[in-house]
């Protein structure tokens, strides 16, 4: 078993002074690592009955497809405002400093379908809940959110308390 938290690189002070990064690039890059990463977080949601992975531009994208390949899934998308070619529907979310908005299409999901959101991080919240927001506005049930890690410190969990939240490694 790979020691995950070895392979990520922890970078102080980016992208302001006194923030740590925790950059995945480092384990991104090593076969072994990546295979874990994505081992743990499908294991993660094992028991679940779900129909479709929901994955978030842009590192959502890196494990949420795997996940969904492995569990003979289908994969949804969420990208940043004006990337979707089709119909979309969107929603604006608080960032540490500013807001975004996010999108995905209006057709992507079906009412009463069950979703996992998978992601890499999960930091303050905001973008998870504005992603539960959607699926549920589409009348979709969110029956988990998957992270890779999860920031403890800045209580992301709290804002999705009422969900189950799954992390592989905390920091």
């Amino acid at each position: 078993m790979v020691d995950l938290k070895s392979k990520i690189r922890s970078i102080p002070d980016f992208p302001q002074k006194g923030v740590i990064f925790r950059d995945i690039t480092t384990l991104l890059k090593d076969a072994e690592g990546l295979q874990q990463a994505i081992a743990q977080m499908h294991q993660k949601i094992i028991d679940l009955e779900y129909d479709v992975i929901l994955g978030a531009e842009s590192r959502g994208f890196l494990f949420g497809m795997p996940i969904a390949y492995n569990a003979e899934k289908g994969f949804v998308p969420v990208r940043k405002k004006g990337k979707l070619p089709a119909k979309t529907i969107s929603k604006e979310y608080e960032l540490e400093y500013g807001t975004a908005i996010i999108e995905m299409h209006a057709d992507a999901l079906k009412k009463g379908q069950k979703v996992v959101i998978v992601d890499d991080l999960l930091a303050t919240g905001g973008t998870a809940k504005a992603i539960v927001e959607m699926i549920e506005e589409i009348g979709a049930e969110v029956v988990a959110l998957d992270f890779l890690i999860e920031l403890e410190g800045l209580k992301g969990r709290e804002v999705l308390k009422g969900y189950r939240v799954e992390s592989v490694l905390k920091y």
